[in-house]
């Protein structure tokens, strides 16, 4: 017997090769789509203050929606600049002391590496003037490949910098519109569900919705209290960067493994430059491996949430994963989006337990 489909059949069978379509589209365009994934990410953090806003009373009127809009804007751009000030005094202050101790840090390199290089027939200075000596004799003998690798560099770096560019100018005007659109966006997005699937949609809407405001202030929560705890434990130990270190680590704690390394790699700049020995190191060691006892034993399960929680190897399979697909705009938004298609699968599997194709012995 010939196997033939009926017409809603075929209608189902049309639609999810539409999806799929769609989905492989997505995929194929995620550095196209990350500034918009970005923006939308930020418009459903952002939405509940410009509600709260756009609902005051001006006068006797209500504020306009795009006013709240600007205002809200406005206040990230004032954080973001507030946080690009925290790391400008570091820079200040670390670059100077980097140049006055780097000859002498080659030098003491040199001292303890040179006998041992010559040893083995390696004879090379490693003070600052044999690495001089070293480039200069490069470039002398290779100068057109160097100059060829230099301007392939430049070209390379000069497009990455435009996308870059691109890319972040077109975040702000997406969060604009979104924010001024949200409830039309998320309506419109309703409409186009199937309604048989409608009532289960909503309810994963409600759930993820749950989920993600529960995510979002336990972060910030894990924010604070890092950047207090890093702050304090860096002045007490004489570090002359605390504040700035501390709140930068603490800040950019949201970016899992990433954030944390960098505030380490500048804590430990800091003890080379500031403390001579081993003495500084040991300290960062000391406050860094208890920050991150604190962070993954108490703050994240309590402020967090187990329900939040990744295990560790699926976090780095979701770091991977994202940043292959949207870059570094997916490295930020890798854990919120882990939880969602948590839930995701959460749904397919108990859908899938109570089939019939499981059931059937």
């Amino acid at each position: 017997m010939p196997f033939s489909l009926n017409s809603e059949q075929k209608q189902t069978v049309l639609w999810l090769a539409v999806g799929l379509v769609l989905a492989a589209l997505l995929v194929k365009l995620g550095p196209v789509l990350a500034p918009f994934i970005a923006a939308g990410i930020l418009a459903y953090a952002l939405n509940p203050a410009t509600d709260w806003l756009s609902s005051r009373q001006v006068g006797r009127l209500r504020m306009p929606r795009a006013l709240a809009v600007v205002i809200v804007m406005l206040l990230l751009l004032t954080a973001i600049l507030a946080l690009v000030l925290v790391v400008l005094p570091i820079m200040q202050r670390q670059l100077p002391l980097l140049q006055e101790q780097l000859p002498r840090a080659l030098t003491r390199l040199n001292a303890a590496l040179a006998p041992k290089l010559q040893e083995i027939g390696i004879r090379v200075r490693l003070d600052g003037i044999g690495i001089k000596r070293i480039v200069s004799q490069y470039f002398a003998a290779s100068g057109d490949e160097a100059w060829s690798a230099l301007l392939a560099s430049a070209k390379v770096g000069g497009i990455a910098m435009l996308g870059w560019i691109a890319t972040l100018s077109l975040i702000p005007v997406a969060l604009f519109y979104l924010l001024l659109d949200w409830h039309a966006v998320v309506a419109r997005m309703q409409s186009v569900i199937p309604r048989r699937w409608a009532g289960k949609a909503a309810g994963f809407g409600k759930e993820v919705d749950g989920l993600l405001a529960q995510y979002l202030r336990g972060q910030l929560a894990v924010m604070f209290v890092l950047a207090m705890y890093y702050s304090t434990a860096l002045a007490v130990a004489g570090f002359d960067v605390a504040v700035p270190v501390g709140v930068l680590t603490g800040v950019l704690i949201f970016i899992p493994y990433l954030g944390f390394g960098l505030g380490l790699l500048l804590a430990l700049l800091a003890a080379i430059l500031q403390f001579d020995g081993l003495h500084g190191l040991l300290l960062v060691a000391g406050i860094y491996g208890a920050g991150q006892v604190i962070e993954g034993f108490f703050l994240t399960p309590r402020l967090v949430g187990e329900r939040i929680g990744l295990p560790p190897l699926a976090v780095i399979f979701a770091l991977l994963a994202f940043g292959r697909l949207f870059g570094f705009v997916g490295v930020l938004l890798a854990l919120p989006a882990s939880a969602i298609v948590a839930v995701a699968f959460r749904h397919l599997r108990t859908h899938y337990i109570n089939s019939s194709f499981y059931r059937q012995t």
